[in-house]
């Protein structure tokens, strides 16, 4: 949706409203890899002569030579007022300016937004007119210096003390060239990276609310959506960087790059109360369209010399959603309730023959608080039952055209050469013809309650979800597809959920109040068939982020999706240590091969918590809120990749730093599925603290708000890594998330 949801002008008169908000980020935590003294004495250790004369004297910290604490600043002042009795109108300024963690990161944003909501016809029809307009300036961090950092040798220095290679100090070869394959120096990746966009985009909305003048209940509403955005890259490497030297750096520029968003939304709504009959009827009737445009002009990439290095194909991505649906709300006598919807929707994304879904949902609700022999009791407030059902489909980030048979002309450079002239080339693309939508059929029963005059409130749900024609991106069979993998429709996945909530005014006073909010949810998740497998057999198809080709988890029937499919590591009885290359023959036929993998726990958390409180004494108020996962485990890919003595050294000319579960296992060599890498990822952390005080009025025509709130406060974890929570369930170098301390000012005027 491109809808704004800004303030509106109100009120008589002019409102000045000003806020500042600016804070610091900084880094919480990096991966685990030796001390400098503990990389000393491994290497004087294990070491060959040739890798101890590549110790150095220094004590260099990479992660502090890429990182920084990162300052920004979020201003916004606003002006809001009328321009007649019927035209309401507010303006409103935007500047942002936030640095990342990584250095050369920054984000800058001018932002500039206009909303007028007049009225006519004794406010039967109501008009709001948004227009927002924004210009960001961004500057990208080298990510690559992330894993750089972690590894690099932290007993060379940073500064090589001559003009090659900018001045840093860099692995060279017998050559004096930067050694091939080598990690280059981080400080000199994000020094030496100047990769930016500019981007202009513009969102713009309308919407009409018309209440009929002959019959007031029936309401005709549409809205009219419009985004463009437009944005350039300049991407800048010198020769003599490191990263770059054997093409001559990097220079060029790409765009414009456009992405448009069109959507059109309109529907009746009739809403009356039939007292006579004790019925309420809410009842909606729409049509939804949006449609997507992106593309690209095809660029060249060149080095610092003017040199061709590749070319870049044109980019089109266009789609479609259509959307027809019908909705009645019905209540009786305010105990009894009826939701009744029916939705179809249509997407340009899949072929005609499967391009629409059709969605129905109901859902009823007894309010028993109302009944006679409840109605008015000191202590139930409020008591409702809930059942519903309901199907839902899903067709997003899938691609547009995967249904099609799309080829991709070869670009200048990659033609094919026929006698002694060049030929452009088709390459065909995979795709699967009969992809259709991803539909997940739920039920849902629950109640909600409230006591002591909603004191006490909460609600408990129970889920079931069958999710049929699962789309996910599997391996494609040899010879079946123009892909080693492709995104088609997988099979079905059934899930259940507990979910629980509660909360609670446990003080309220004139001068203070407390208020708590609890939340408990459990879900369980199975595949319970996988369309890939003729016959219905179960099968190990395997699925999410990989690691050197390997892959790591599974869709497997009667597992959990995601699963991950290892083997089970042995341990010497005496050390307790992992013996390297030693699994279970869990099959027991002698010998161990990929037939003793197995499934082995979930990214997915059993049980999910969340805790948040809000006091208030007077003028002052604090907020907290805290989460917790239970049952999660995460692959370590950072450890197993860093972690084995083959990886100290990939050169002659090269040392580089190990994870220190290198010291546990003594691994000559990665040992990539092994399950010893797999580890519970449990935590509880707490989100965000807060304090705030009012001033209220500090001057005649001024009120003044003061806030201060750190995000990310602490993580309680026996995960070894950075961070219990990556995407995937698949850890290996990040972005790292930050610490934040912000403080806010607020001025209304």
């Amino acid at each position: 949706m491109i809808i704004i949801t800004t303030k509106k002008g109100t009120g008589s008169g002019l409102k000045v409203s000003f806020s500042t908000t600016n804070s610091v980020q900084t880094l919480t935590k990096t991966p685990d890899m030796l001390s400098r003294d503990e990389f000393i004495q491994v290497i004087n250790a294990r070491g060959s002569n040739a890798q101890k004369e590549l110790l150095g004297d220094y004590n260099t910290d990479w992660n502090k030579e890429v990182f920084r604490p990162a300052f920004g600043t979020d201003n916004n002042i606003s002006l809001a007022g009328r321009i007649t009795d019927n035209w309401p109108i507010r303006v409103a300024l935007g500047y942002y300016n936030q640095n990342g963690l990584l250095r050369r990161d920054q984000a800058e944003r001018f932002t500039g937004s206009v909303v007028l909501n007049p009225s006519f016809f004794d406010d039967h029809l109501k008009v709001t007119l948004n227009g927002k307009g924004s210009i960001n300036n961004n500057n990208f961090g080298n990510t690559g210096a992330i894993w750089a950092a972690a590894t690099y040798n932290p007993t060379i220095p940073v500064y090589s003390g001559n003009q090659a290679f900018g001045g840093y100090n860099e692995a060279i070869d017998a050559n004096g060239s930067p050694v091939n394959g080598g990690v280059r120096n981080p400080r000199g990746m994000v020094d030496q990276y100047y990769y930016s966009s500019n981007v202009k985009r513009f969102i713009g909305n309308a919407d009409v609310d018309y209440k009929m003048h002959f019959l007031p209940e029936l309401k005709f509403h549409a809205t009219v959506g419009y985004d463009y955005a437009e944005g350039y890259g300049d991407n800048y490497m010198p020769a003599e960087a490191a990263q770059n030297y054997s093409t001559g750096g990097t220079d060029f520029r790409y765009g414009p790059e456009k992405n448009l968003n069109r959507l059109f939304t309109s529907y009746f709504n009739y809403n009356k109360n039939f007292s006579d009959i004790r019925s309420l009827i809410d009842a909606t009737v729409g049509y939804d369209y949006q449609y997507w445009k992106s593309t690209r002009d095809a660029y060249s990439e060149y080095n610092t010399r003017g040199e061709l290095q590749s070319s870049i194909a044109a980019k089109d991505q266009r789609h479609a959603l259509l959307s027809y649906y019908a909705r009645l709300n019905y209540t009786f006598d305010n105990k009894y309730m009826l939701t009744a919807t029916v939705r179809g929707d249509g997407t340009s994304r899949f072929h005609k023959d499967h391009r629409w879904g059709t969605f129905p949902s109901v859902a009823l609700a007894w309010r028993i608080s109302e009944e006679s022999f409840l109605a008015g009791n000191p202590v139930l407030s409020n008591l409702k039952l809930r059942a519903s059902y309901g199907i839902t489909g899903q067709q997003e980030d899938i691609g547009n055209y995967n249904y099609l048979p799309v080829y991709s002309q070869s670009q200048d450079g990659a033609q094919a050469i026929f006698g002694d002239r060049p030929y452009y080339t088709y390459r065909p693309e995979a795709y699967v013809e009969d992809l259709k939508w991803e539909t997940t059929t739920s039920w849902n029963v629950g109640f909600d309650f409230g006591f002591l005059q909603e004191r006490l409130t909460g609600s408990f749900d129970f889920y079931t979800r069958q999710t049929k024609d699962l789309l996910a991106t599997v391996p494609s069979p040899a010879g079946a597809n123009f892909d080693k993998s492709i995104l088609t429709n997988v099979g079905n996945v059934d899930s259940k959920r507990l979910e629980f909530t509660l909360n609670a005014t446990a003080i309220e006073t004139t001068d203070f109040s407390w208020d708590i909010s609890y939340n408990m949810s459990w879900q369980k998740m199975k595949v319970k068939n996988l369309s890939l497998v003729d016959g219905g057999a179960a099968t190990n198809t395997l699925v999410g982020p990989s690691i050197d080709t390997y892959q790591f988890q599974v869709l497997a029937e009667g597992y959990a999706p995601y699963t991950f499919f290892v083997y089970h590591q042995l341990y010497d009885e005496v050390t307790g240590k992992p013996i390297e290359g030693a699994y279970a023959d869990l099959n027991g036929d002698g010998e161990i091969n990929s037939a003793d993998l197995y499934h082995y726990k979930s990214p997915a958390p059993d049980l999910i918590f969340s805790l948040s409180a809000s006091l208030r004494y007077k003028k002052w108020n604090l907020g907290m809120s805290f989460r917790a996962n239970v049952g999660n485990y995460v692959y370590n890919g950072m450890a197993m990749n860093t972690g084995a003595w083959s990886t100290v050294s990939y050169n002659d000319f090269q040392l580089n730093n190990l994870n220190r579960s290198f010291l546990e296992t003594g691994f000559q060599n990665r040992q990539h599925l092994s399950d010893y890498y797999v580890e519970n990822a449990s935590f509880l952390k707490m989100d965000n603290i807060s304090l705030g005080y009012n001033f209220g009025r500090i001057h005649k025509h001024v009120g003044l708000n003061v806030s201060a709130m750190v995000q990310n406060v602490f993580c309680i974890t026996k995960y070894s890594g950075v961070d219990p929570e990556v995407p995937n369930g698949m850890d290996s170098s990040f972005y790292p998330r930050p610490r934040v301390f912000s403080v806010s000012l607020g001025f209304d005027f």
